[in-house]
């Protein structure tokens, strides 16, 4: 066991830096402990390390829960909560983690690219049974760590494999991850035009427009249904003409579906766009995230797909992913 630390900073040259992170899961808290000793030549290296921007939706749940306010109700975090204000668990996810604990399957390796029937189901679920890519199995998929982890694999493949100088486009607004997870990729990230604040509609022709004005092979950030943050869908007739544009401009998409399931309450009609956009030949990536439609906030379940198929690329991004959590 390590010595207290004001024992350290007596009797002992050089310093011992503890940082731990809990991690709760539904069935048993994780810790996470990293533990950097050594000298101050040792760990000189971390005074050029910049303090990291504060995360402002986190910032305001800290406001939230400091406020000593009786009837404060949380709308900054995005769970579905019961009337205490805690996640409210689906009964079907109940059931699976019963399952899953009487069949104790639940701590084994899950393989390098996940578990496979959970990938299989993923895939039905996003494109659709019959869908012409999956009947023809142009389809690679891995298990990521949410819809996070998802587009960061698809933002480290682009910039693997696309040319140097390739342009991210995201819509404005967008999700406020999207921008630095292509950044830190390496990405230069420009908005297209996307709502119109005016009305509060889609900004159909502004977004045409930049698209038309996109060099070519862009990536294009799509929202697959229920836009984050704006709730704004194209139509399917409108959807039909971004499409038509970027196929012009040779675009790469990355479609983001963290919502299927809440646009219209019918998960296949919410997976039209995507559908649209495979049948139309494009270059897909999908990020799929299940922490709002299956209420699996924390355990951070997700997949990447990619269509085309390039399994001996994607290959090279597999990981390894909790088994227990998308068994559920």
């Amino acid at each position: 066991s390590l010595p207290h630390p004001e024992k350290l900073r007596q009797g002992r040259r050089g310093r011992c830096a503890q940082v731990q992170q809990k991690e709760q899961k539904t069935m048993a808290a994780a810790r996470l402990t990293l533990l950097i000793c050594g000298g101050a030549s040792a760990m000189s290296y971390l005074k050029q390390v910049p303090q990291g921007a504060p995360d402002l939706i986190l910032g305001v749940a800290q406001a939230f829960r400091e406020s000593p306010a009786p009837n404060k109700v949380n709308l900054v975090i995005g769970a579905y909560r019961d009337g205490k204000g805690k996640p409210w668990v689906l009964p079907s996810v109940r059931t699976a983690e019963s399952r899953l604990v009487e069949r104790g399957e639940v701590k084994e390796y899950a393989g390098i690219a996940g578990i496979p029937t959970f990938v299989e189901r993923a895939l039905e679920f996003a494109y659709g049974k019959d869908c012409p890519a999956l009947v023809e199995k142009r389809v690679a998929a891995v298990q990521t760590l949410s819809g996070t982890g998802a587009c960061r694999i698809a933002a480290d493949f682009y910039s693997k494999f696309l040319p140097k100088g390739t342009v991210a486009y995201v819509s404005d607004p967008t999700w406020p991850n999207h921008i630095p997870i292509f950044q830190q990729a390496g990405f230069e990230v420009r908005k297209y035009r996307y709502l119109d604040r005016k009305t509060n509609r889609l900004d159909l022709d502004g977004m045409l427009a930049d698209i038309a004005d996109a060099p070519e092979g862009s990536i294009f950030v799509m929202h697959a249904c229920a836009h984050n943050p704006t709730g704004v869908d194209p139509t399917p007739e409108q959807w039909k003409k971004i499409s038509e544009a970027m196929k012009a401009r040779d675009a790469k998409v990355l479609v983001d579906m963290a919502y299927q399931g809440f646009a219209s309450g019918d998960a296949q009609a919410d997976n039209a766009a995507l559908r649209k956009l495979v049948a139309d030949g494009h270059s897909i990536m999908l990020a799929q995230s299940f922490a709002k439609n299956f209420g699996l906030y924390g355990e951070r379940v997700g997949t990447q797909l990619r269509v085309p198929s390039l399994p001996t690329q994607i290959a090279a991004l597999h990981f390894l992913y909790p088994r227990y959590l998308s068994n559920i």
